[in-house]
């Protein structure tokens, strides 16, 4: 499935953005611009870029029943999530990071999800994914996509039903633990996005992961789903 990029153009009320637009990043303690004061001065989404997300946006906010947070919380909340996930999850080879351009953030799940051509999860990485999964219950406002990859090792079809299944795993155990099934999605890449092009055998554990991308749902995008 061909991921797409829509871009929601408008106008910002720049002459608004004041210490009101302003938040703390929680990961740096530092003042900031707010991520969505831009957008959500007036309650207006405006010149931000939305990445391509399964199935469309718009379908699975209102499937999902998402109510959506307020618009000048949205780029405070998820650093909030960040950083706790970053603390929960520190030194178990998880790694969580913004994504430019984008309201949404990555969770990187390492190579030792899975055994070695498993789609099992392995018992010494439930504790990790569980944590995981407490933060998306947490925040439920938002939509969740999981892609599964793989390294170039073995066939391509083999490898494109691997990273499928792995994806799948990943979903359904978020689910068991609490995340409503309805936010989320999972779709296998296989050996077509390589993070190192690599066959050395030392760097190929970057290309085996299951990445979890998150999309904080705002009030007005919540609303204009249901018009």
């Amino acid at each position: 499935m061909k991921m797409s990029r829509y871009f929601v153009s408008g106008l910002a009320a720049v002459s608004l953005l004041g210490l009101s637009a302003c938040v703390t990043d929680p990961n740096t303690g530092e003042r900031k611009i707010s991520r969505t004061a831009i957008g959500g001065l007036g309650g207006a989404a405006a010149g931000y870029l939305l990445g391509g997300i399964i199935g469309g946006k718009t379908a699975r906010i209102v499937g999902a029943g998402i109510g959506g947070v307020a618009g000048g919380v949205v780029g405070y909340q998820m650093d909030q999530q960040i950083k706790e996930l970053k603390e929960s999850t520190s030194g178990t080879g998880v790694d969580v990071s913004e994504i430019p351009g984008e309201d949404a953030f990555l969770v990187n799940l390492p190579d030792v999800t899975f055994a070695t051509g498993s789609t099992v999860i392995s018992p010494t990485f439930q504790a990790t994914l569980n944590q995981v999964a407490d933060s998306m219950v947490r925040y439920p406002n938002s939509l969740i996509d999981v892609y599964g990859h793989t390294d170039t090792v073995g066939s391509t079809a083999s490898n494109q039903r691997l990273s499928e299944e792995r994806a799948r795993a990943v979903t359904n155990y978020l689910v068991s633990r609490g995340v409503t099934s309805s936010r989320i999605r999972w779709q296998g890449f296989g050996e077509t996005q390589l993070r190192v092009q690599t066959g050395d055998n030392v760097n190929e554990p970057l290309n085996r992961r299951v990445e979890i991308k998150v999309m904080p749902i705002s009030q007005e995008e919540a609303a204009a789903a249901r018009n």
